[in-house]
């Protein structure tokens, strides 16, 4: 049975907390109650009946006095009484009073009311008793003909059901259903009646399409929609027919309706591999997102076109299309401009990449413009990640992108000028023949720069690339402007005591005296409070970082200078030119450790920095061949050894990407034979509608891992011992955003047990949806009992609860069983995910809630081997790279990231060493720290790392 086909009942949510009315009361309402008393009455009886009582007597008194009624409200609680109520004696035979029901039900098929008649119609779907049906199917058919097209569309779904169910009531239902389709002209109607071909005699839908496959386009678009998955069917079915509705499909794409556009074009790829198909479905959905206001519709356009970029022979047709796709960058959200650029770079080839770059340069400059946004920062942050992967791969396109992004070096926004400065270092390295643009662009934006951070890169790279001597001459020349008038202490000490005098003959009466008193820096007057704002302005930006105490930018412009020196040194041959520049460069390192050692800065020079900086000045002083070779070479070999390890990788992740897509056919590879394939080997051969109602139902088919310890009897969980009366097991089966309980009881006594209901309570971010009804259950019976479960956030869950039960005949209290508690595993929830190592600490600095998992208790014995059980163990991805893990050195440090389906992040660093003192059997120690946004996440994960401490031996 198909996922359509399951019974469907009406389902009623009810308050358990009133007490529930007596059979006698409720007879008393319903026989001499007005209309409102009655329709209180019958609703109270049809909650009873739900919740399992049973009230036989109350069924006459229901035909007597509440079925003649003709009140609208009332006849619609008696559609729903008379689909739940028992029909039938202990026996199977219909009961007799069932046939004045039937005769009732006959009239309202003939009622002037058409809403009465459409409602009567849509309760006949759900009677699955033949005899009823039976003397009522005169008046369905006569409603094909009536004039209200409500009353139609459902006289088409009863005689489906009908038809469905028991084909021997209307053996001519395909044939009736064709000819009404024929001549019928309301849209719903139409559809109902074509679904019903579709599901019942697919050879009369086809006619019918045949006779109208022209006009399709000017249907309504549920009509359209029904059409397209017959196509499907048909097609998928018997291949052969795809000639005869391609065409019908390519019109479809046209559709006015987005929803007929999206099925069209999902349908057109599995229909055809063409490049002209692939081209007009891909433009389809390129067409949707950037029409759709919808954000979630964009993200789930936006996987299709991502799937179909996955097929080899479909992304060349797609790499023609990248300039469209780019389109999508006019919506504001993030997310969807996220997935955008990253599916515009893996499709960017040779023939593109000119004018991806040119858009990516329009979409730079235009966020300067706009007025700022939360996500603008961050969107200026992609294009700029974007265009740096754009030129590492088409080194040609370095020397457009550069100009434009160094502008933004002296950005506001500091994370988007570290990528601009990470890619100018990568670029000025790799790119020998831009280093004179590059160097020249730096020192013209360099005095503008405002983030320290991004100042001491920049002083790096020009300290490192500035290889004439002219150049050389403009960084000292840049750095002197930059730190403003030297020794910087006396200056200081002058402006401060120089800019209190003029201030004596504007400022008047009391405030004159005030700073007159005052007249030093070492105290400072109420007045010159107001005055730090204006100095802050007037300070070179060097000067401002000292002041404020940042020292560590000073150690890295000592080490800048004295590269610099040591390189004018052997450019220029004559002593007393290089006597001046060292004595120039030793001057400004040394004013910075006096500034350093006084009281001016808010925080004083660390000790490291002045290490630093006195080192440095040691350098200088001595000048010999080997700090030389230290300071000129060896640094650049080590940012040469880094960029070749990263390319390295980033090269060995898209090999293995390539590989993954790569379909490749071996000559020894078995035939799969479709008859004989097992259902979920079926990938293409799927149905994409069933999968999508599956889907939708939380019903999604998952493939079980090949290993029968990840099958799904490791997810059975024992609540009861064997030798309780009643014995209890749960398969935990967890979708998305939800937990289903499959719980199995066993009646293990010679008594039949009545009542047996199970009672679930939840901790933590569960939350039961609903109350599971009682069983009756016979001696040594079995019955499996559904319990849905909602989760809202990554935290370890408890399931706990009992089975009680009323043993029949006997007169003592209700008997309890109390089940083990059913743990939720977290790692159903977490997914391993990337992210740039910048973010990582970013996210490491911003998390408050840390947990440390310290004294390993293991006994692995291996650092790797450790590192590997941990990433298993908790579904985390290791962001260290191989080489860095590589070779064996008695410690190991690695950091692991990854995200929940609730889009919450996990951080974990893990630090352990092998303590070799204790003999090679020795196991690892160390300690691991996990950080997250969310309490209950990152103590979930330290207790899941306790949990696989050990390694277990199959």
């Amino acid at each position: 049975m198909t996922a359509a086909e399951n019974v469907c009942y009406t389902l009623i949510n009810v308050p358990m907390d009133s007490e529930p009315p007596s059979e006698i009361s409720l007879k008393n309402d319903l026989e001499k109650g007005d209309v409102k008393l009655k329709t209180e009455a019958l609703k109270k009886v049809i909650i009873m009946i739900l919740n399992g009582e049973k009230l036989p007597g109350l069924l006459m008194t229901i035909i007597r006095f509440v079925l003649p009624l003709q009140d609208h409200t009332i006849k619609k609680l008696l559609l729903v009484f008379w689909e739940i109520v028992p029909k039938t004696t202990p026996d199977g035979r219909l009961l007799q009073e069932m046939i004045l029901v039937c005769d009732a039900y006959r009239k309202d098929l003939q009622h002037p009311n058409e809403f009465i008649r459409g409602s009567t119609l849509r309760f006949l779907c759900k009677l699955k008793e033949a005899e009823l049906l039976e003397p009522l199917m005169p008046a369905i058919r006569a409603c094909l003909e009536h004039r209200h097209s409500y009353v139609r569309r459902n006289a088409v779904l009863a005689i489906y059901t009908i038809y469905r169910n028991f084909e021997h009531l209307i053996p001519d239902a395909p044939e009736l259903i064709h000819d009404f389709l024929v001549n019928e002209k309301d849209a719903s109607c139409k559809r109902n009646a074509f679904m019903m071909l579709i599901h019942a005699d697919q050879d009369r839908a086809l006619d019918y399409l045949s006779t109208c496959i022209d006009q399709v386009q000017t249907f309504g678009d549920i009509l359209q929609l029904v059409i397209v998955e017959l196509i499907y069917k048909v097609c998928h079915a018997n291949p052969s027919e795809r000639a005869r509705f391609i065409r019908c499909i390519y019109n479809l794409l046209q559709s006015s309706s987005p929803a007929v556009k999206y099925e069209a074009a999902g349908t057109l790829v599995t229909l055809s591999s063409a490049p002209t198909a692939i081209k007009a479905a891909a433009q389809c959905y390129i067409d949707l997102i950037i029409k759709e206001s919808d954000n979630n519709v964009k993200l789930i356009v936006l996987d299709r076109l991502i799937e179909l970029k996955e097929h080899p022979s479909h992304e060349r047709v797609l790499q023609d299309l990248v300039m469209d796709i780019l389109r999508v960058l006019s919506t504001p959200d993030l997310e969807v401009r996220k997935k955008t650029l990253q599916l515009a770079l893996d499709l960017v080839s040779s023939r593109n990449v000119e004018e991806l770059v040119i858009v990516l340069k329009k979409e730079v400059i235009k966020t300067n413009n706009v007025t700022e946004h939360e996500d603008t920062d961050k969107y200026r942050q992609l294009l700029v990640r974007t265009l740096h992967s754009c030129s590492v791969r088409f080194p040609d396109m370095a020397a457009n992108v550069i100009p434009v992004l160094m502008e933004f070096l002296s950005d506001n926004n500091e994370a988007a000028a570290a990528d601009v400065l990470e890619f100018v270092r990568e670029a000025i390295q790799r790119f020998d023949n831009l280093r004179p643009l590059i160097v020249e662009k730096m020192l013209e934006v360099f005095h503008a720069i405002k983030s320290v951070k991004i100042y001491r890169g920049a002083l790096w790279i020009l300290g490192e690339y500035c290889s004439t001597k002219e150049d050389i001459q403009s960084v000292m020349t840049e750095v002197r402007r930059s730190l403003g008038e030297i020794p910087i202490v006396e200056s200081e000490i002058k402006k401060e005591a120089g800019e209190l005098k003029p201030e004596e003959e504007v400022s008047v009466g009391p405030a004159q005296k005030l700073v007159t008193e005052m007249g030093t820096y070492a105290t400072q007057s109420a007045l010159s409070s107001s005055r730090p704002a204006k100095k802050e302005e007037d300070r070179p930006p060097l000067r401002g970082f000292l002041l404020d105490g940042d020292f560590f930018v000073a150690a890295s412009l000592a080490t800048t200078l004295t590269k610099i020196a040591l390189r004018y040194v052997s450019l220029v041959p004559e002593k007393k030119k290089q006597n001046s520049f060292n004595a120039e460069a030793m001057l400004l390192m040394a004013t910075i450790l006096h500034l350093g050692k006084s009281s001016l800065p808010k925080k004083p020079i660390t000790d490291d920095d002045v290490d630093r900086i006195s080192l440095c000045l040691k350098v200088l002083s001595e000048c010999s061949p080997l700090m030389n070779d230290i300071f000129n070479k060896e640094c650049r070999q080590s940012l040469s050894h880094m960029l070749s390890a990263k390319l390295e990788e980033e090269k060995l992740s898209q090999k293995k990407e390539s590989e993954k897509r790569n379909v490749t056919i071996q000559p020894d590879d078995p035939i799969s034979f479709m008859q004989l394939t097992a259902k979920n080997e079926m990938s293409s051969k799927e149905d994409q509608f069933q999968l999508s109602l599956l889907a939708a139902m939380g019903n999604t088919q998952r493939k079980e891992a090949a290993d029968p310890l990840a099958s799904k009897l490791n997810k059975v969980t024992q609540l009861t011992g064997f030798s309780d009366p009643v014995y209890a097991e749960a398969y935990v089966h967890v979708n998305q955003y939800d937990i289903v309980l499959d719980v199995l009881v066993v009646n293990q006594t010679s008594d039949t047990l009545q009542n047996c209901t199970l009672e679930l309570a939840t901790l933590g971010d569960l939350k039961l949806v609903e109350k599971p009804s009682p069983l009756t259950l016979a001696p040594h019976d079995f019955a499996n009992i559904k319990a849905n479960v909602k989760v809202a956030s990554t935290e370890n869950g408890i399931i706990f609860g009992n089975v009680v039960y009323d043993v029949s005949g006997a007169a003592s209290d209700r008997n309890c069983v109390v089940l083990s508690d059913i743990h939720i595993d977290i790692m159903d929830y977490i997914q391993p995910a990337s992210c740039t190592d910048a973010e990582f600490r970013q996210m490491w600095a911003e998390f408050e809630w840390e947990n440390k998992v310290s004294f390993l208790n293991t006994n692995i014995i291996d650092l790797n081997e450790y590192l590997q059980h941990i990433l298993k163990s908790t579904n985390m991805k290791c962001l260290t790279p191989e080489k860095a893990l590589s070779g064996y050195c008695g410690f190991m440090a690695a950091n692991l990231y990854a995200r929940s389906i609730f889009g919450e992040d996990a951080l974990a660093n893990v630090s352990i060493e092998k303590p070799i003192h204790l003999g090679p059997e020795a196991p690892v120690t160390g300690h691991i720290r996990i950080r997250a946004k969310s309490q209950g996440m990152a103590l979930s994960l330290g207790d899941k790392i306790n949990l696989s401490q050990k390694k277990t031996g199959l």
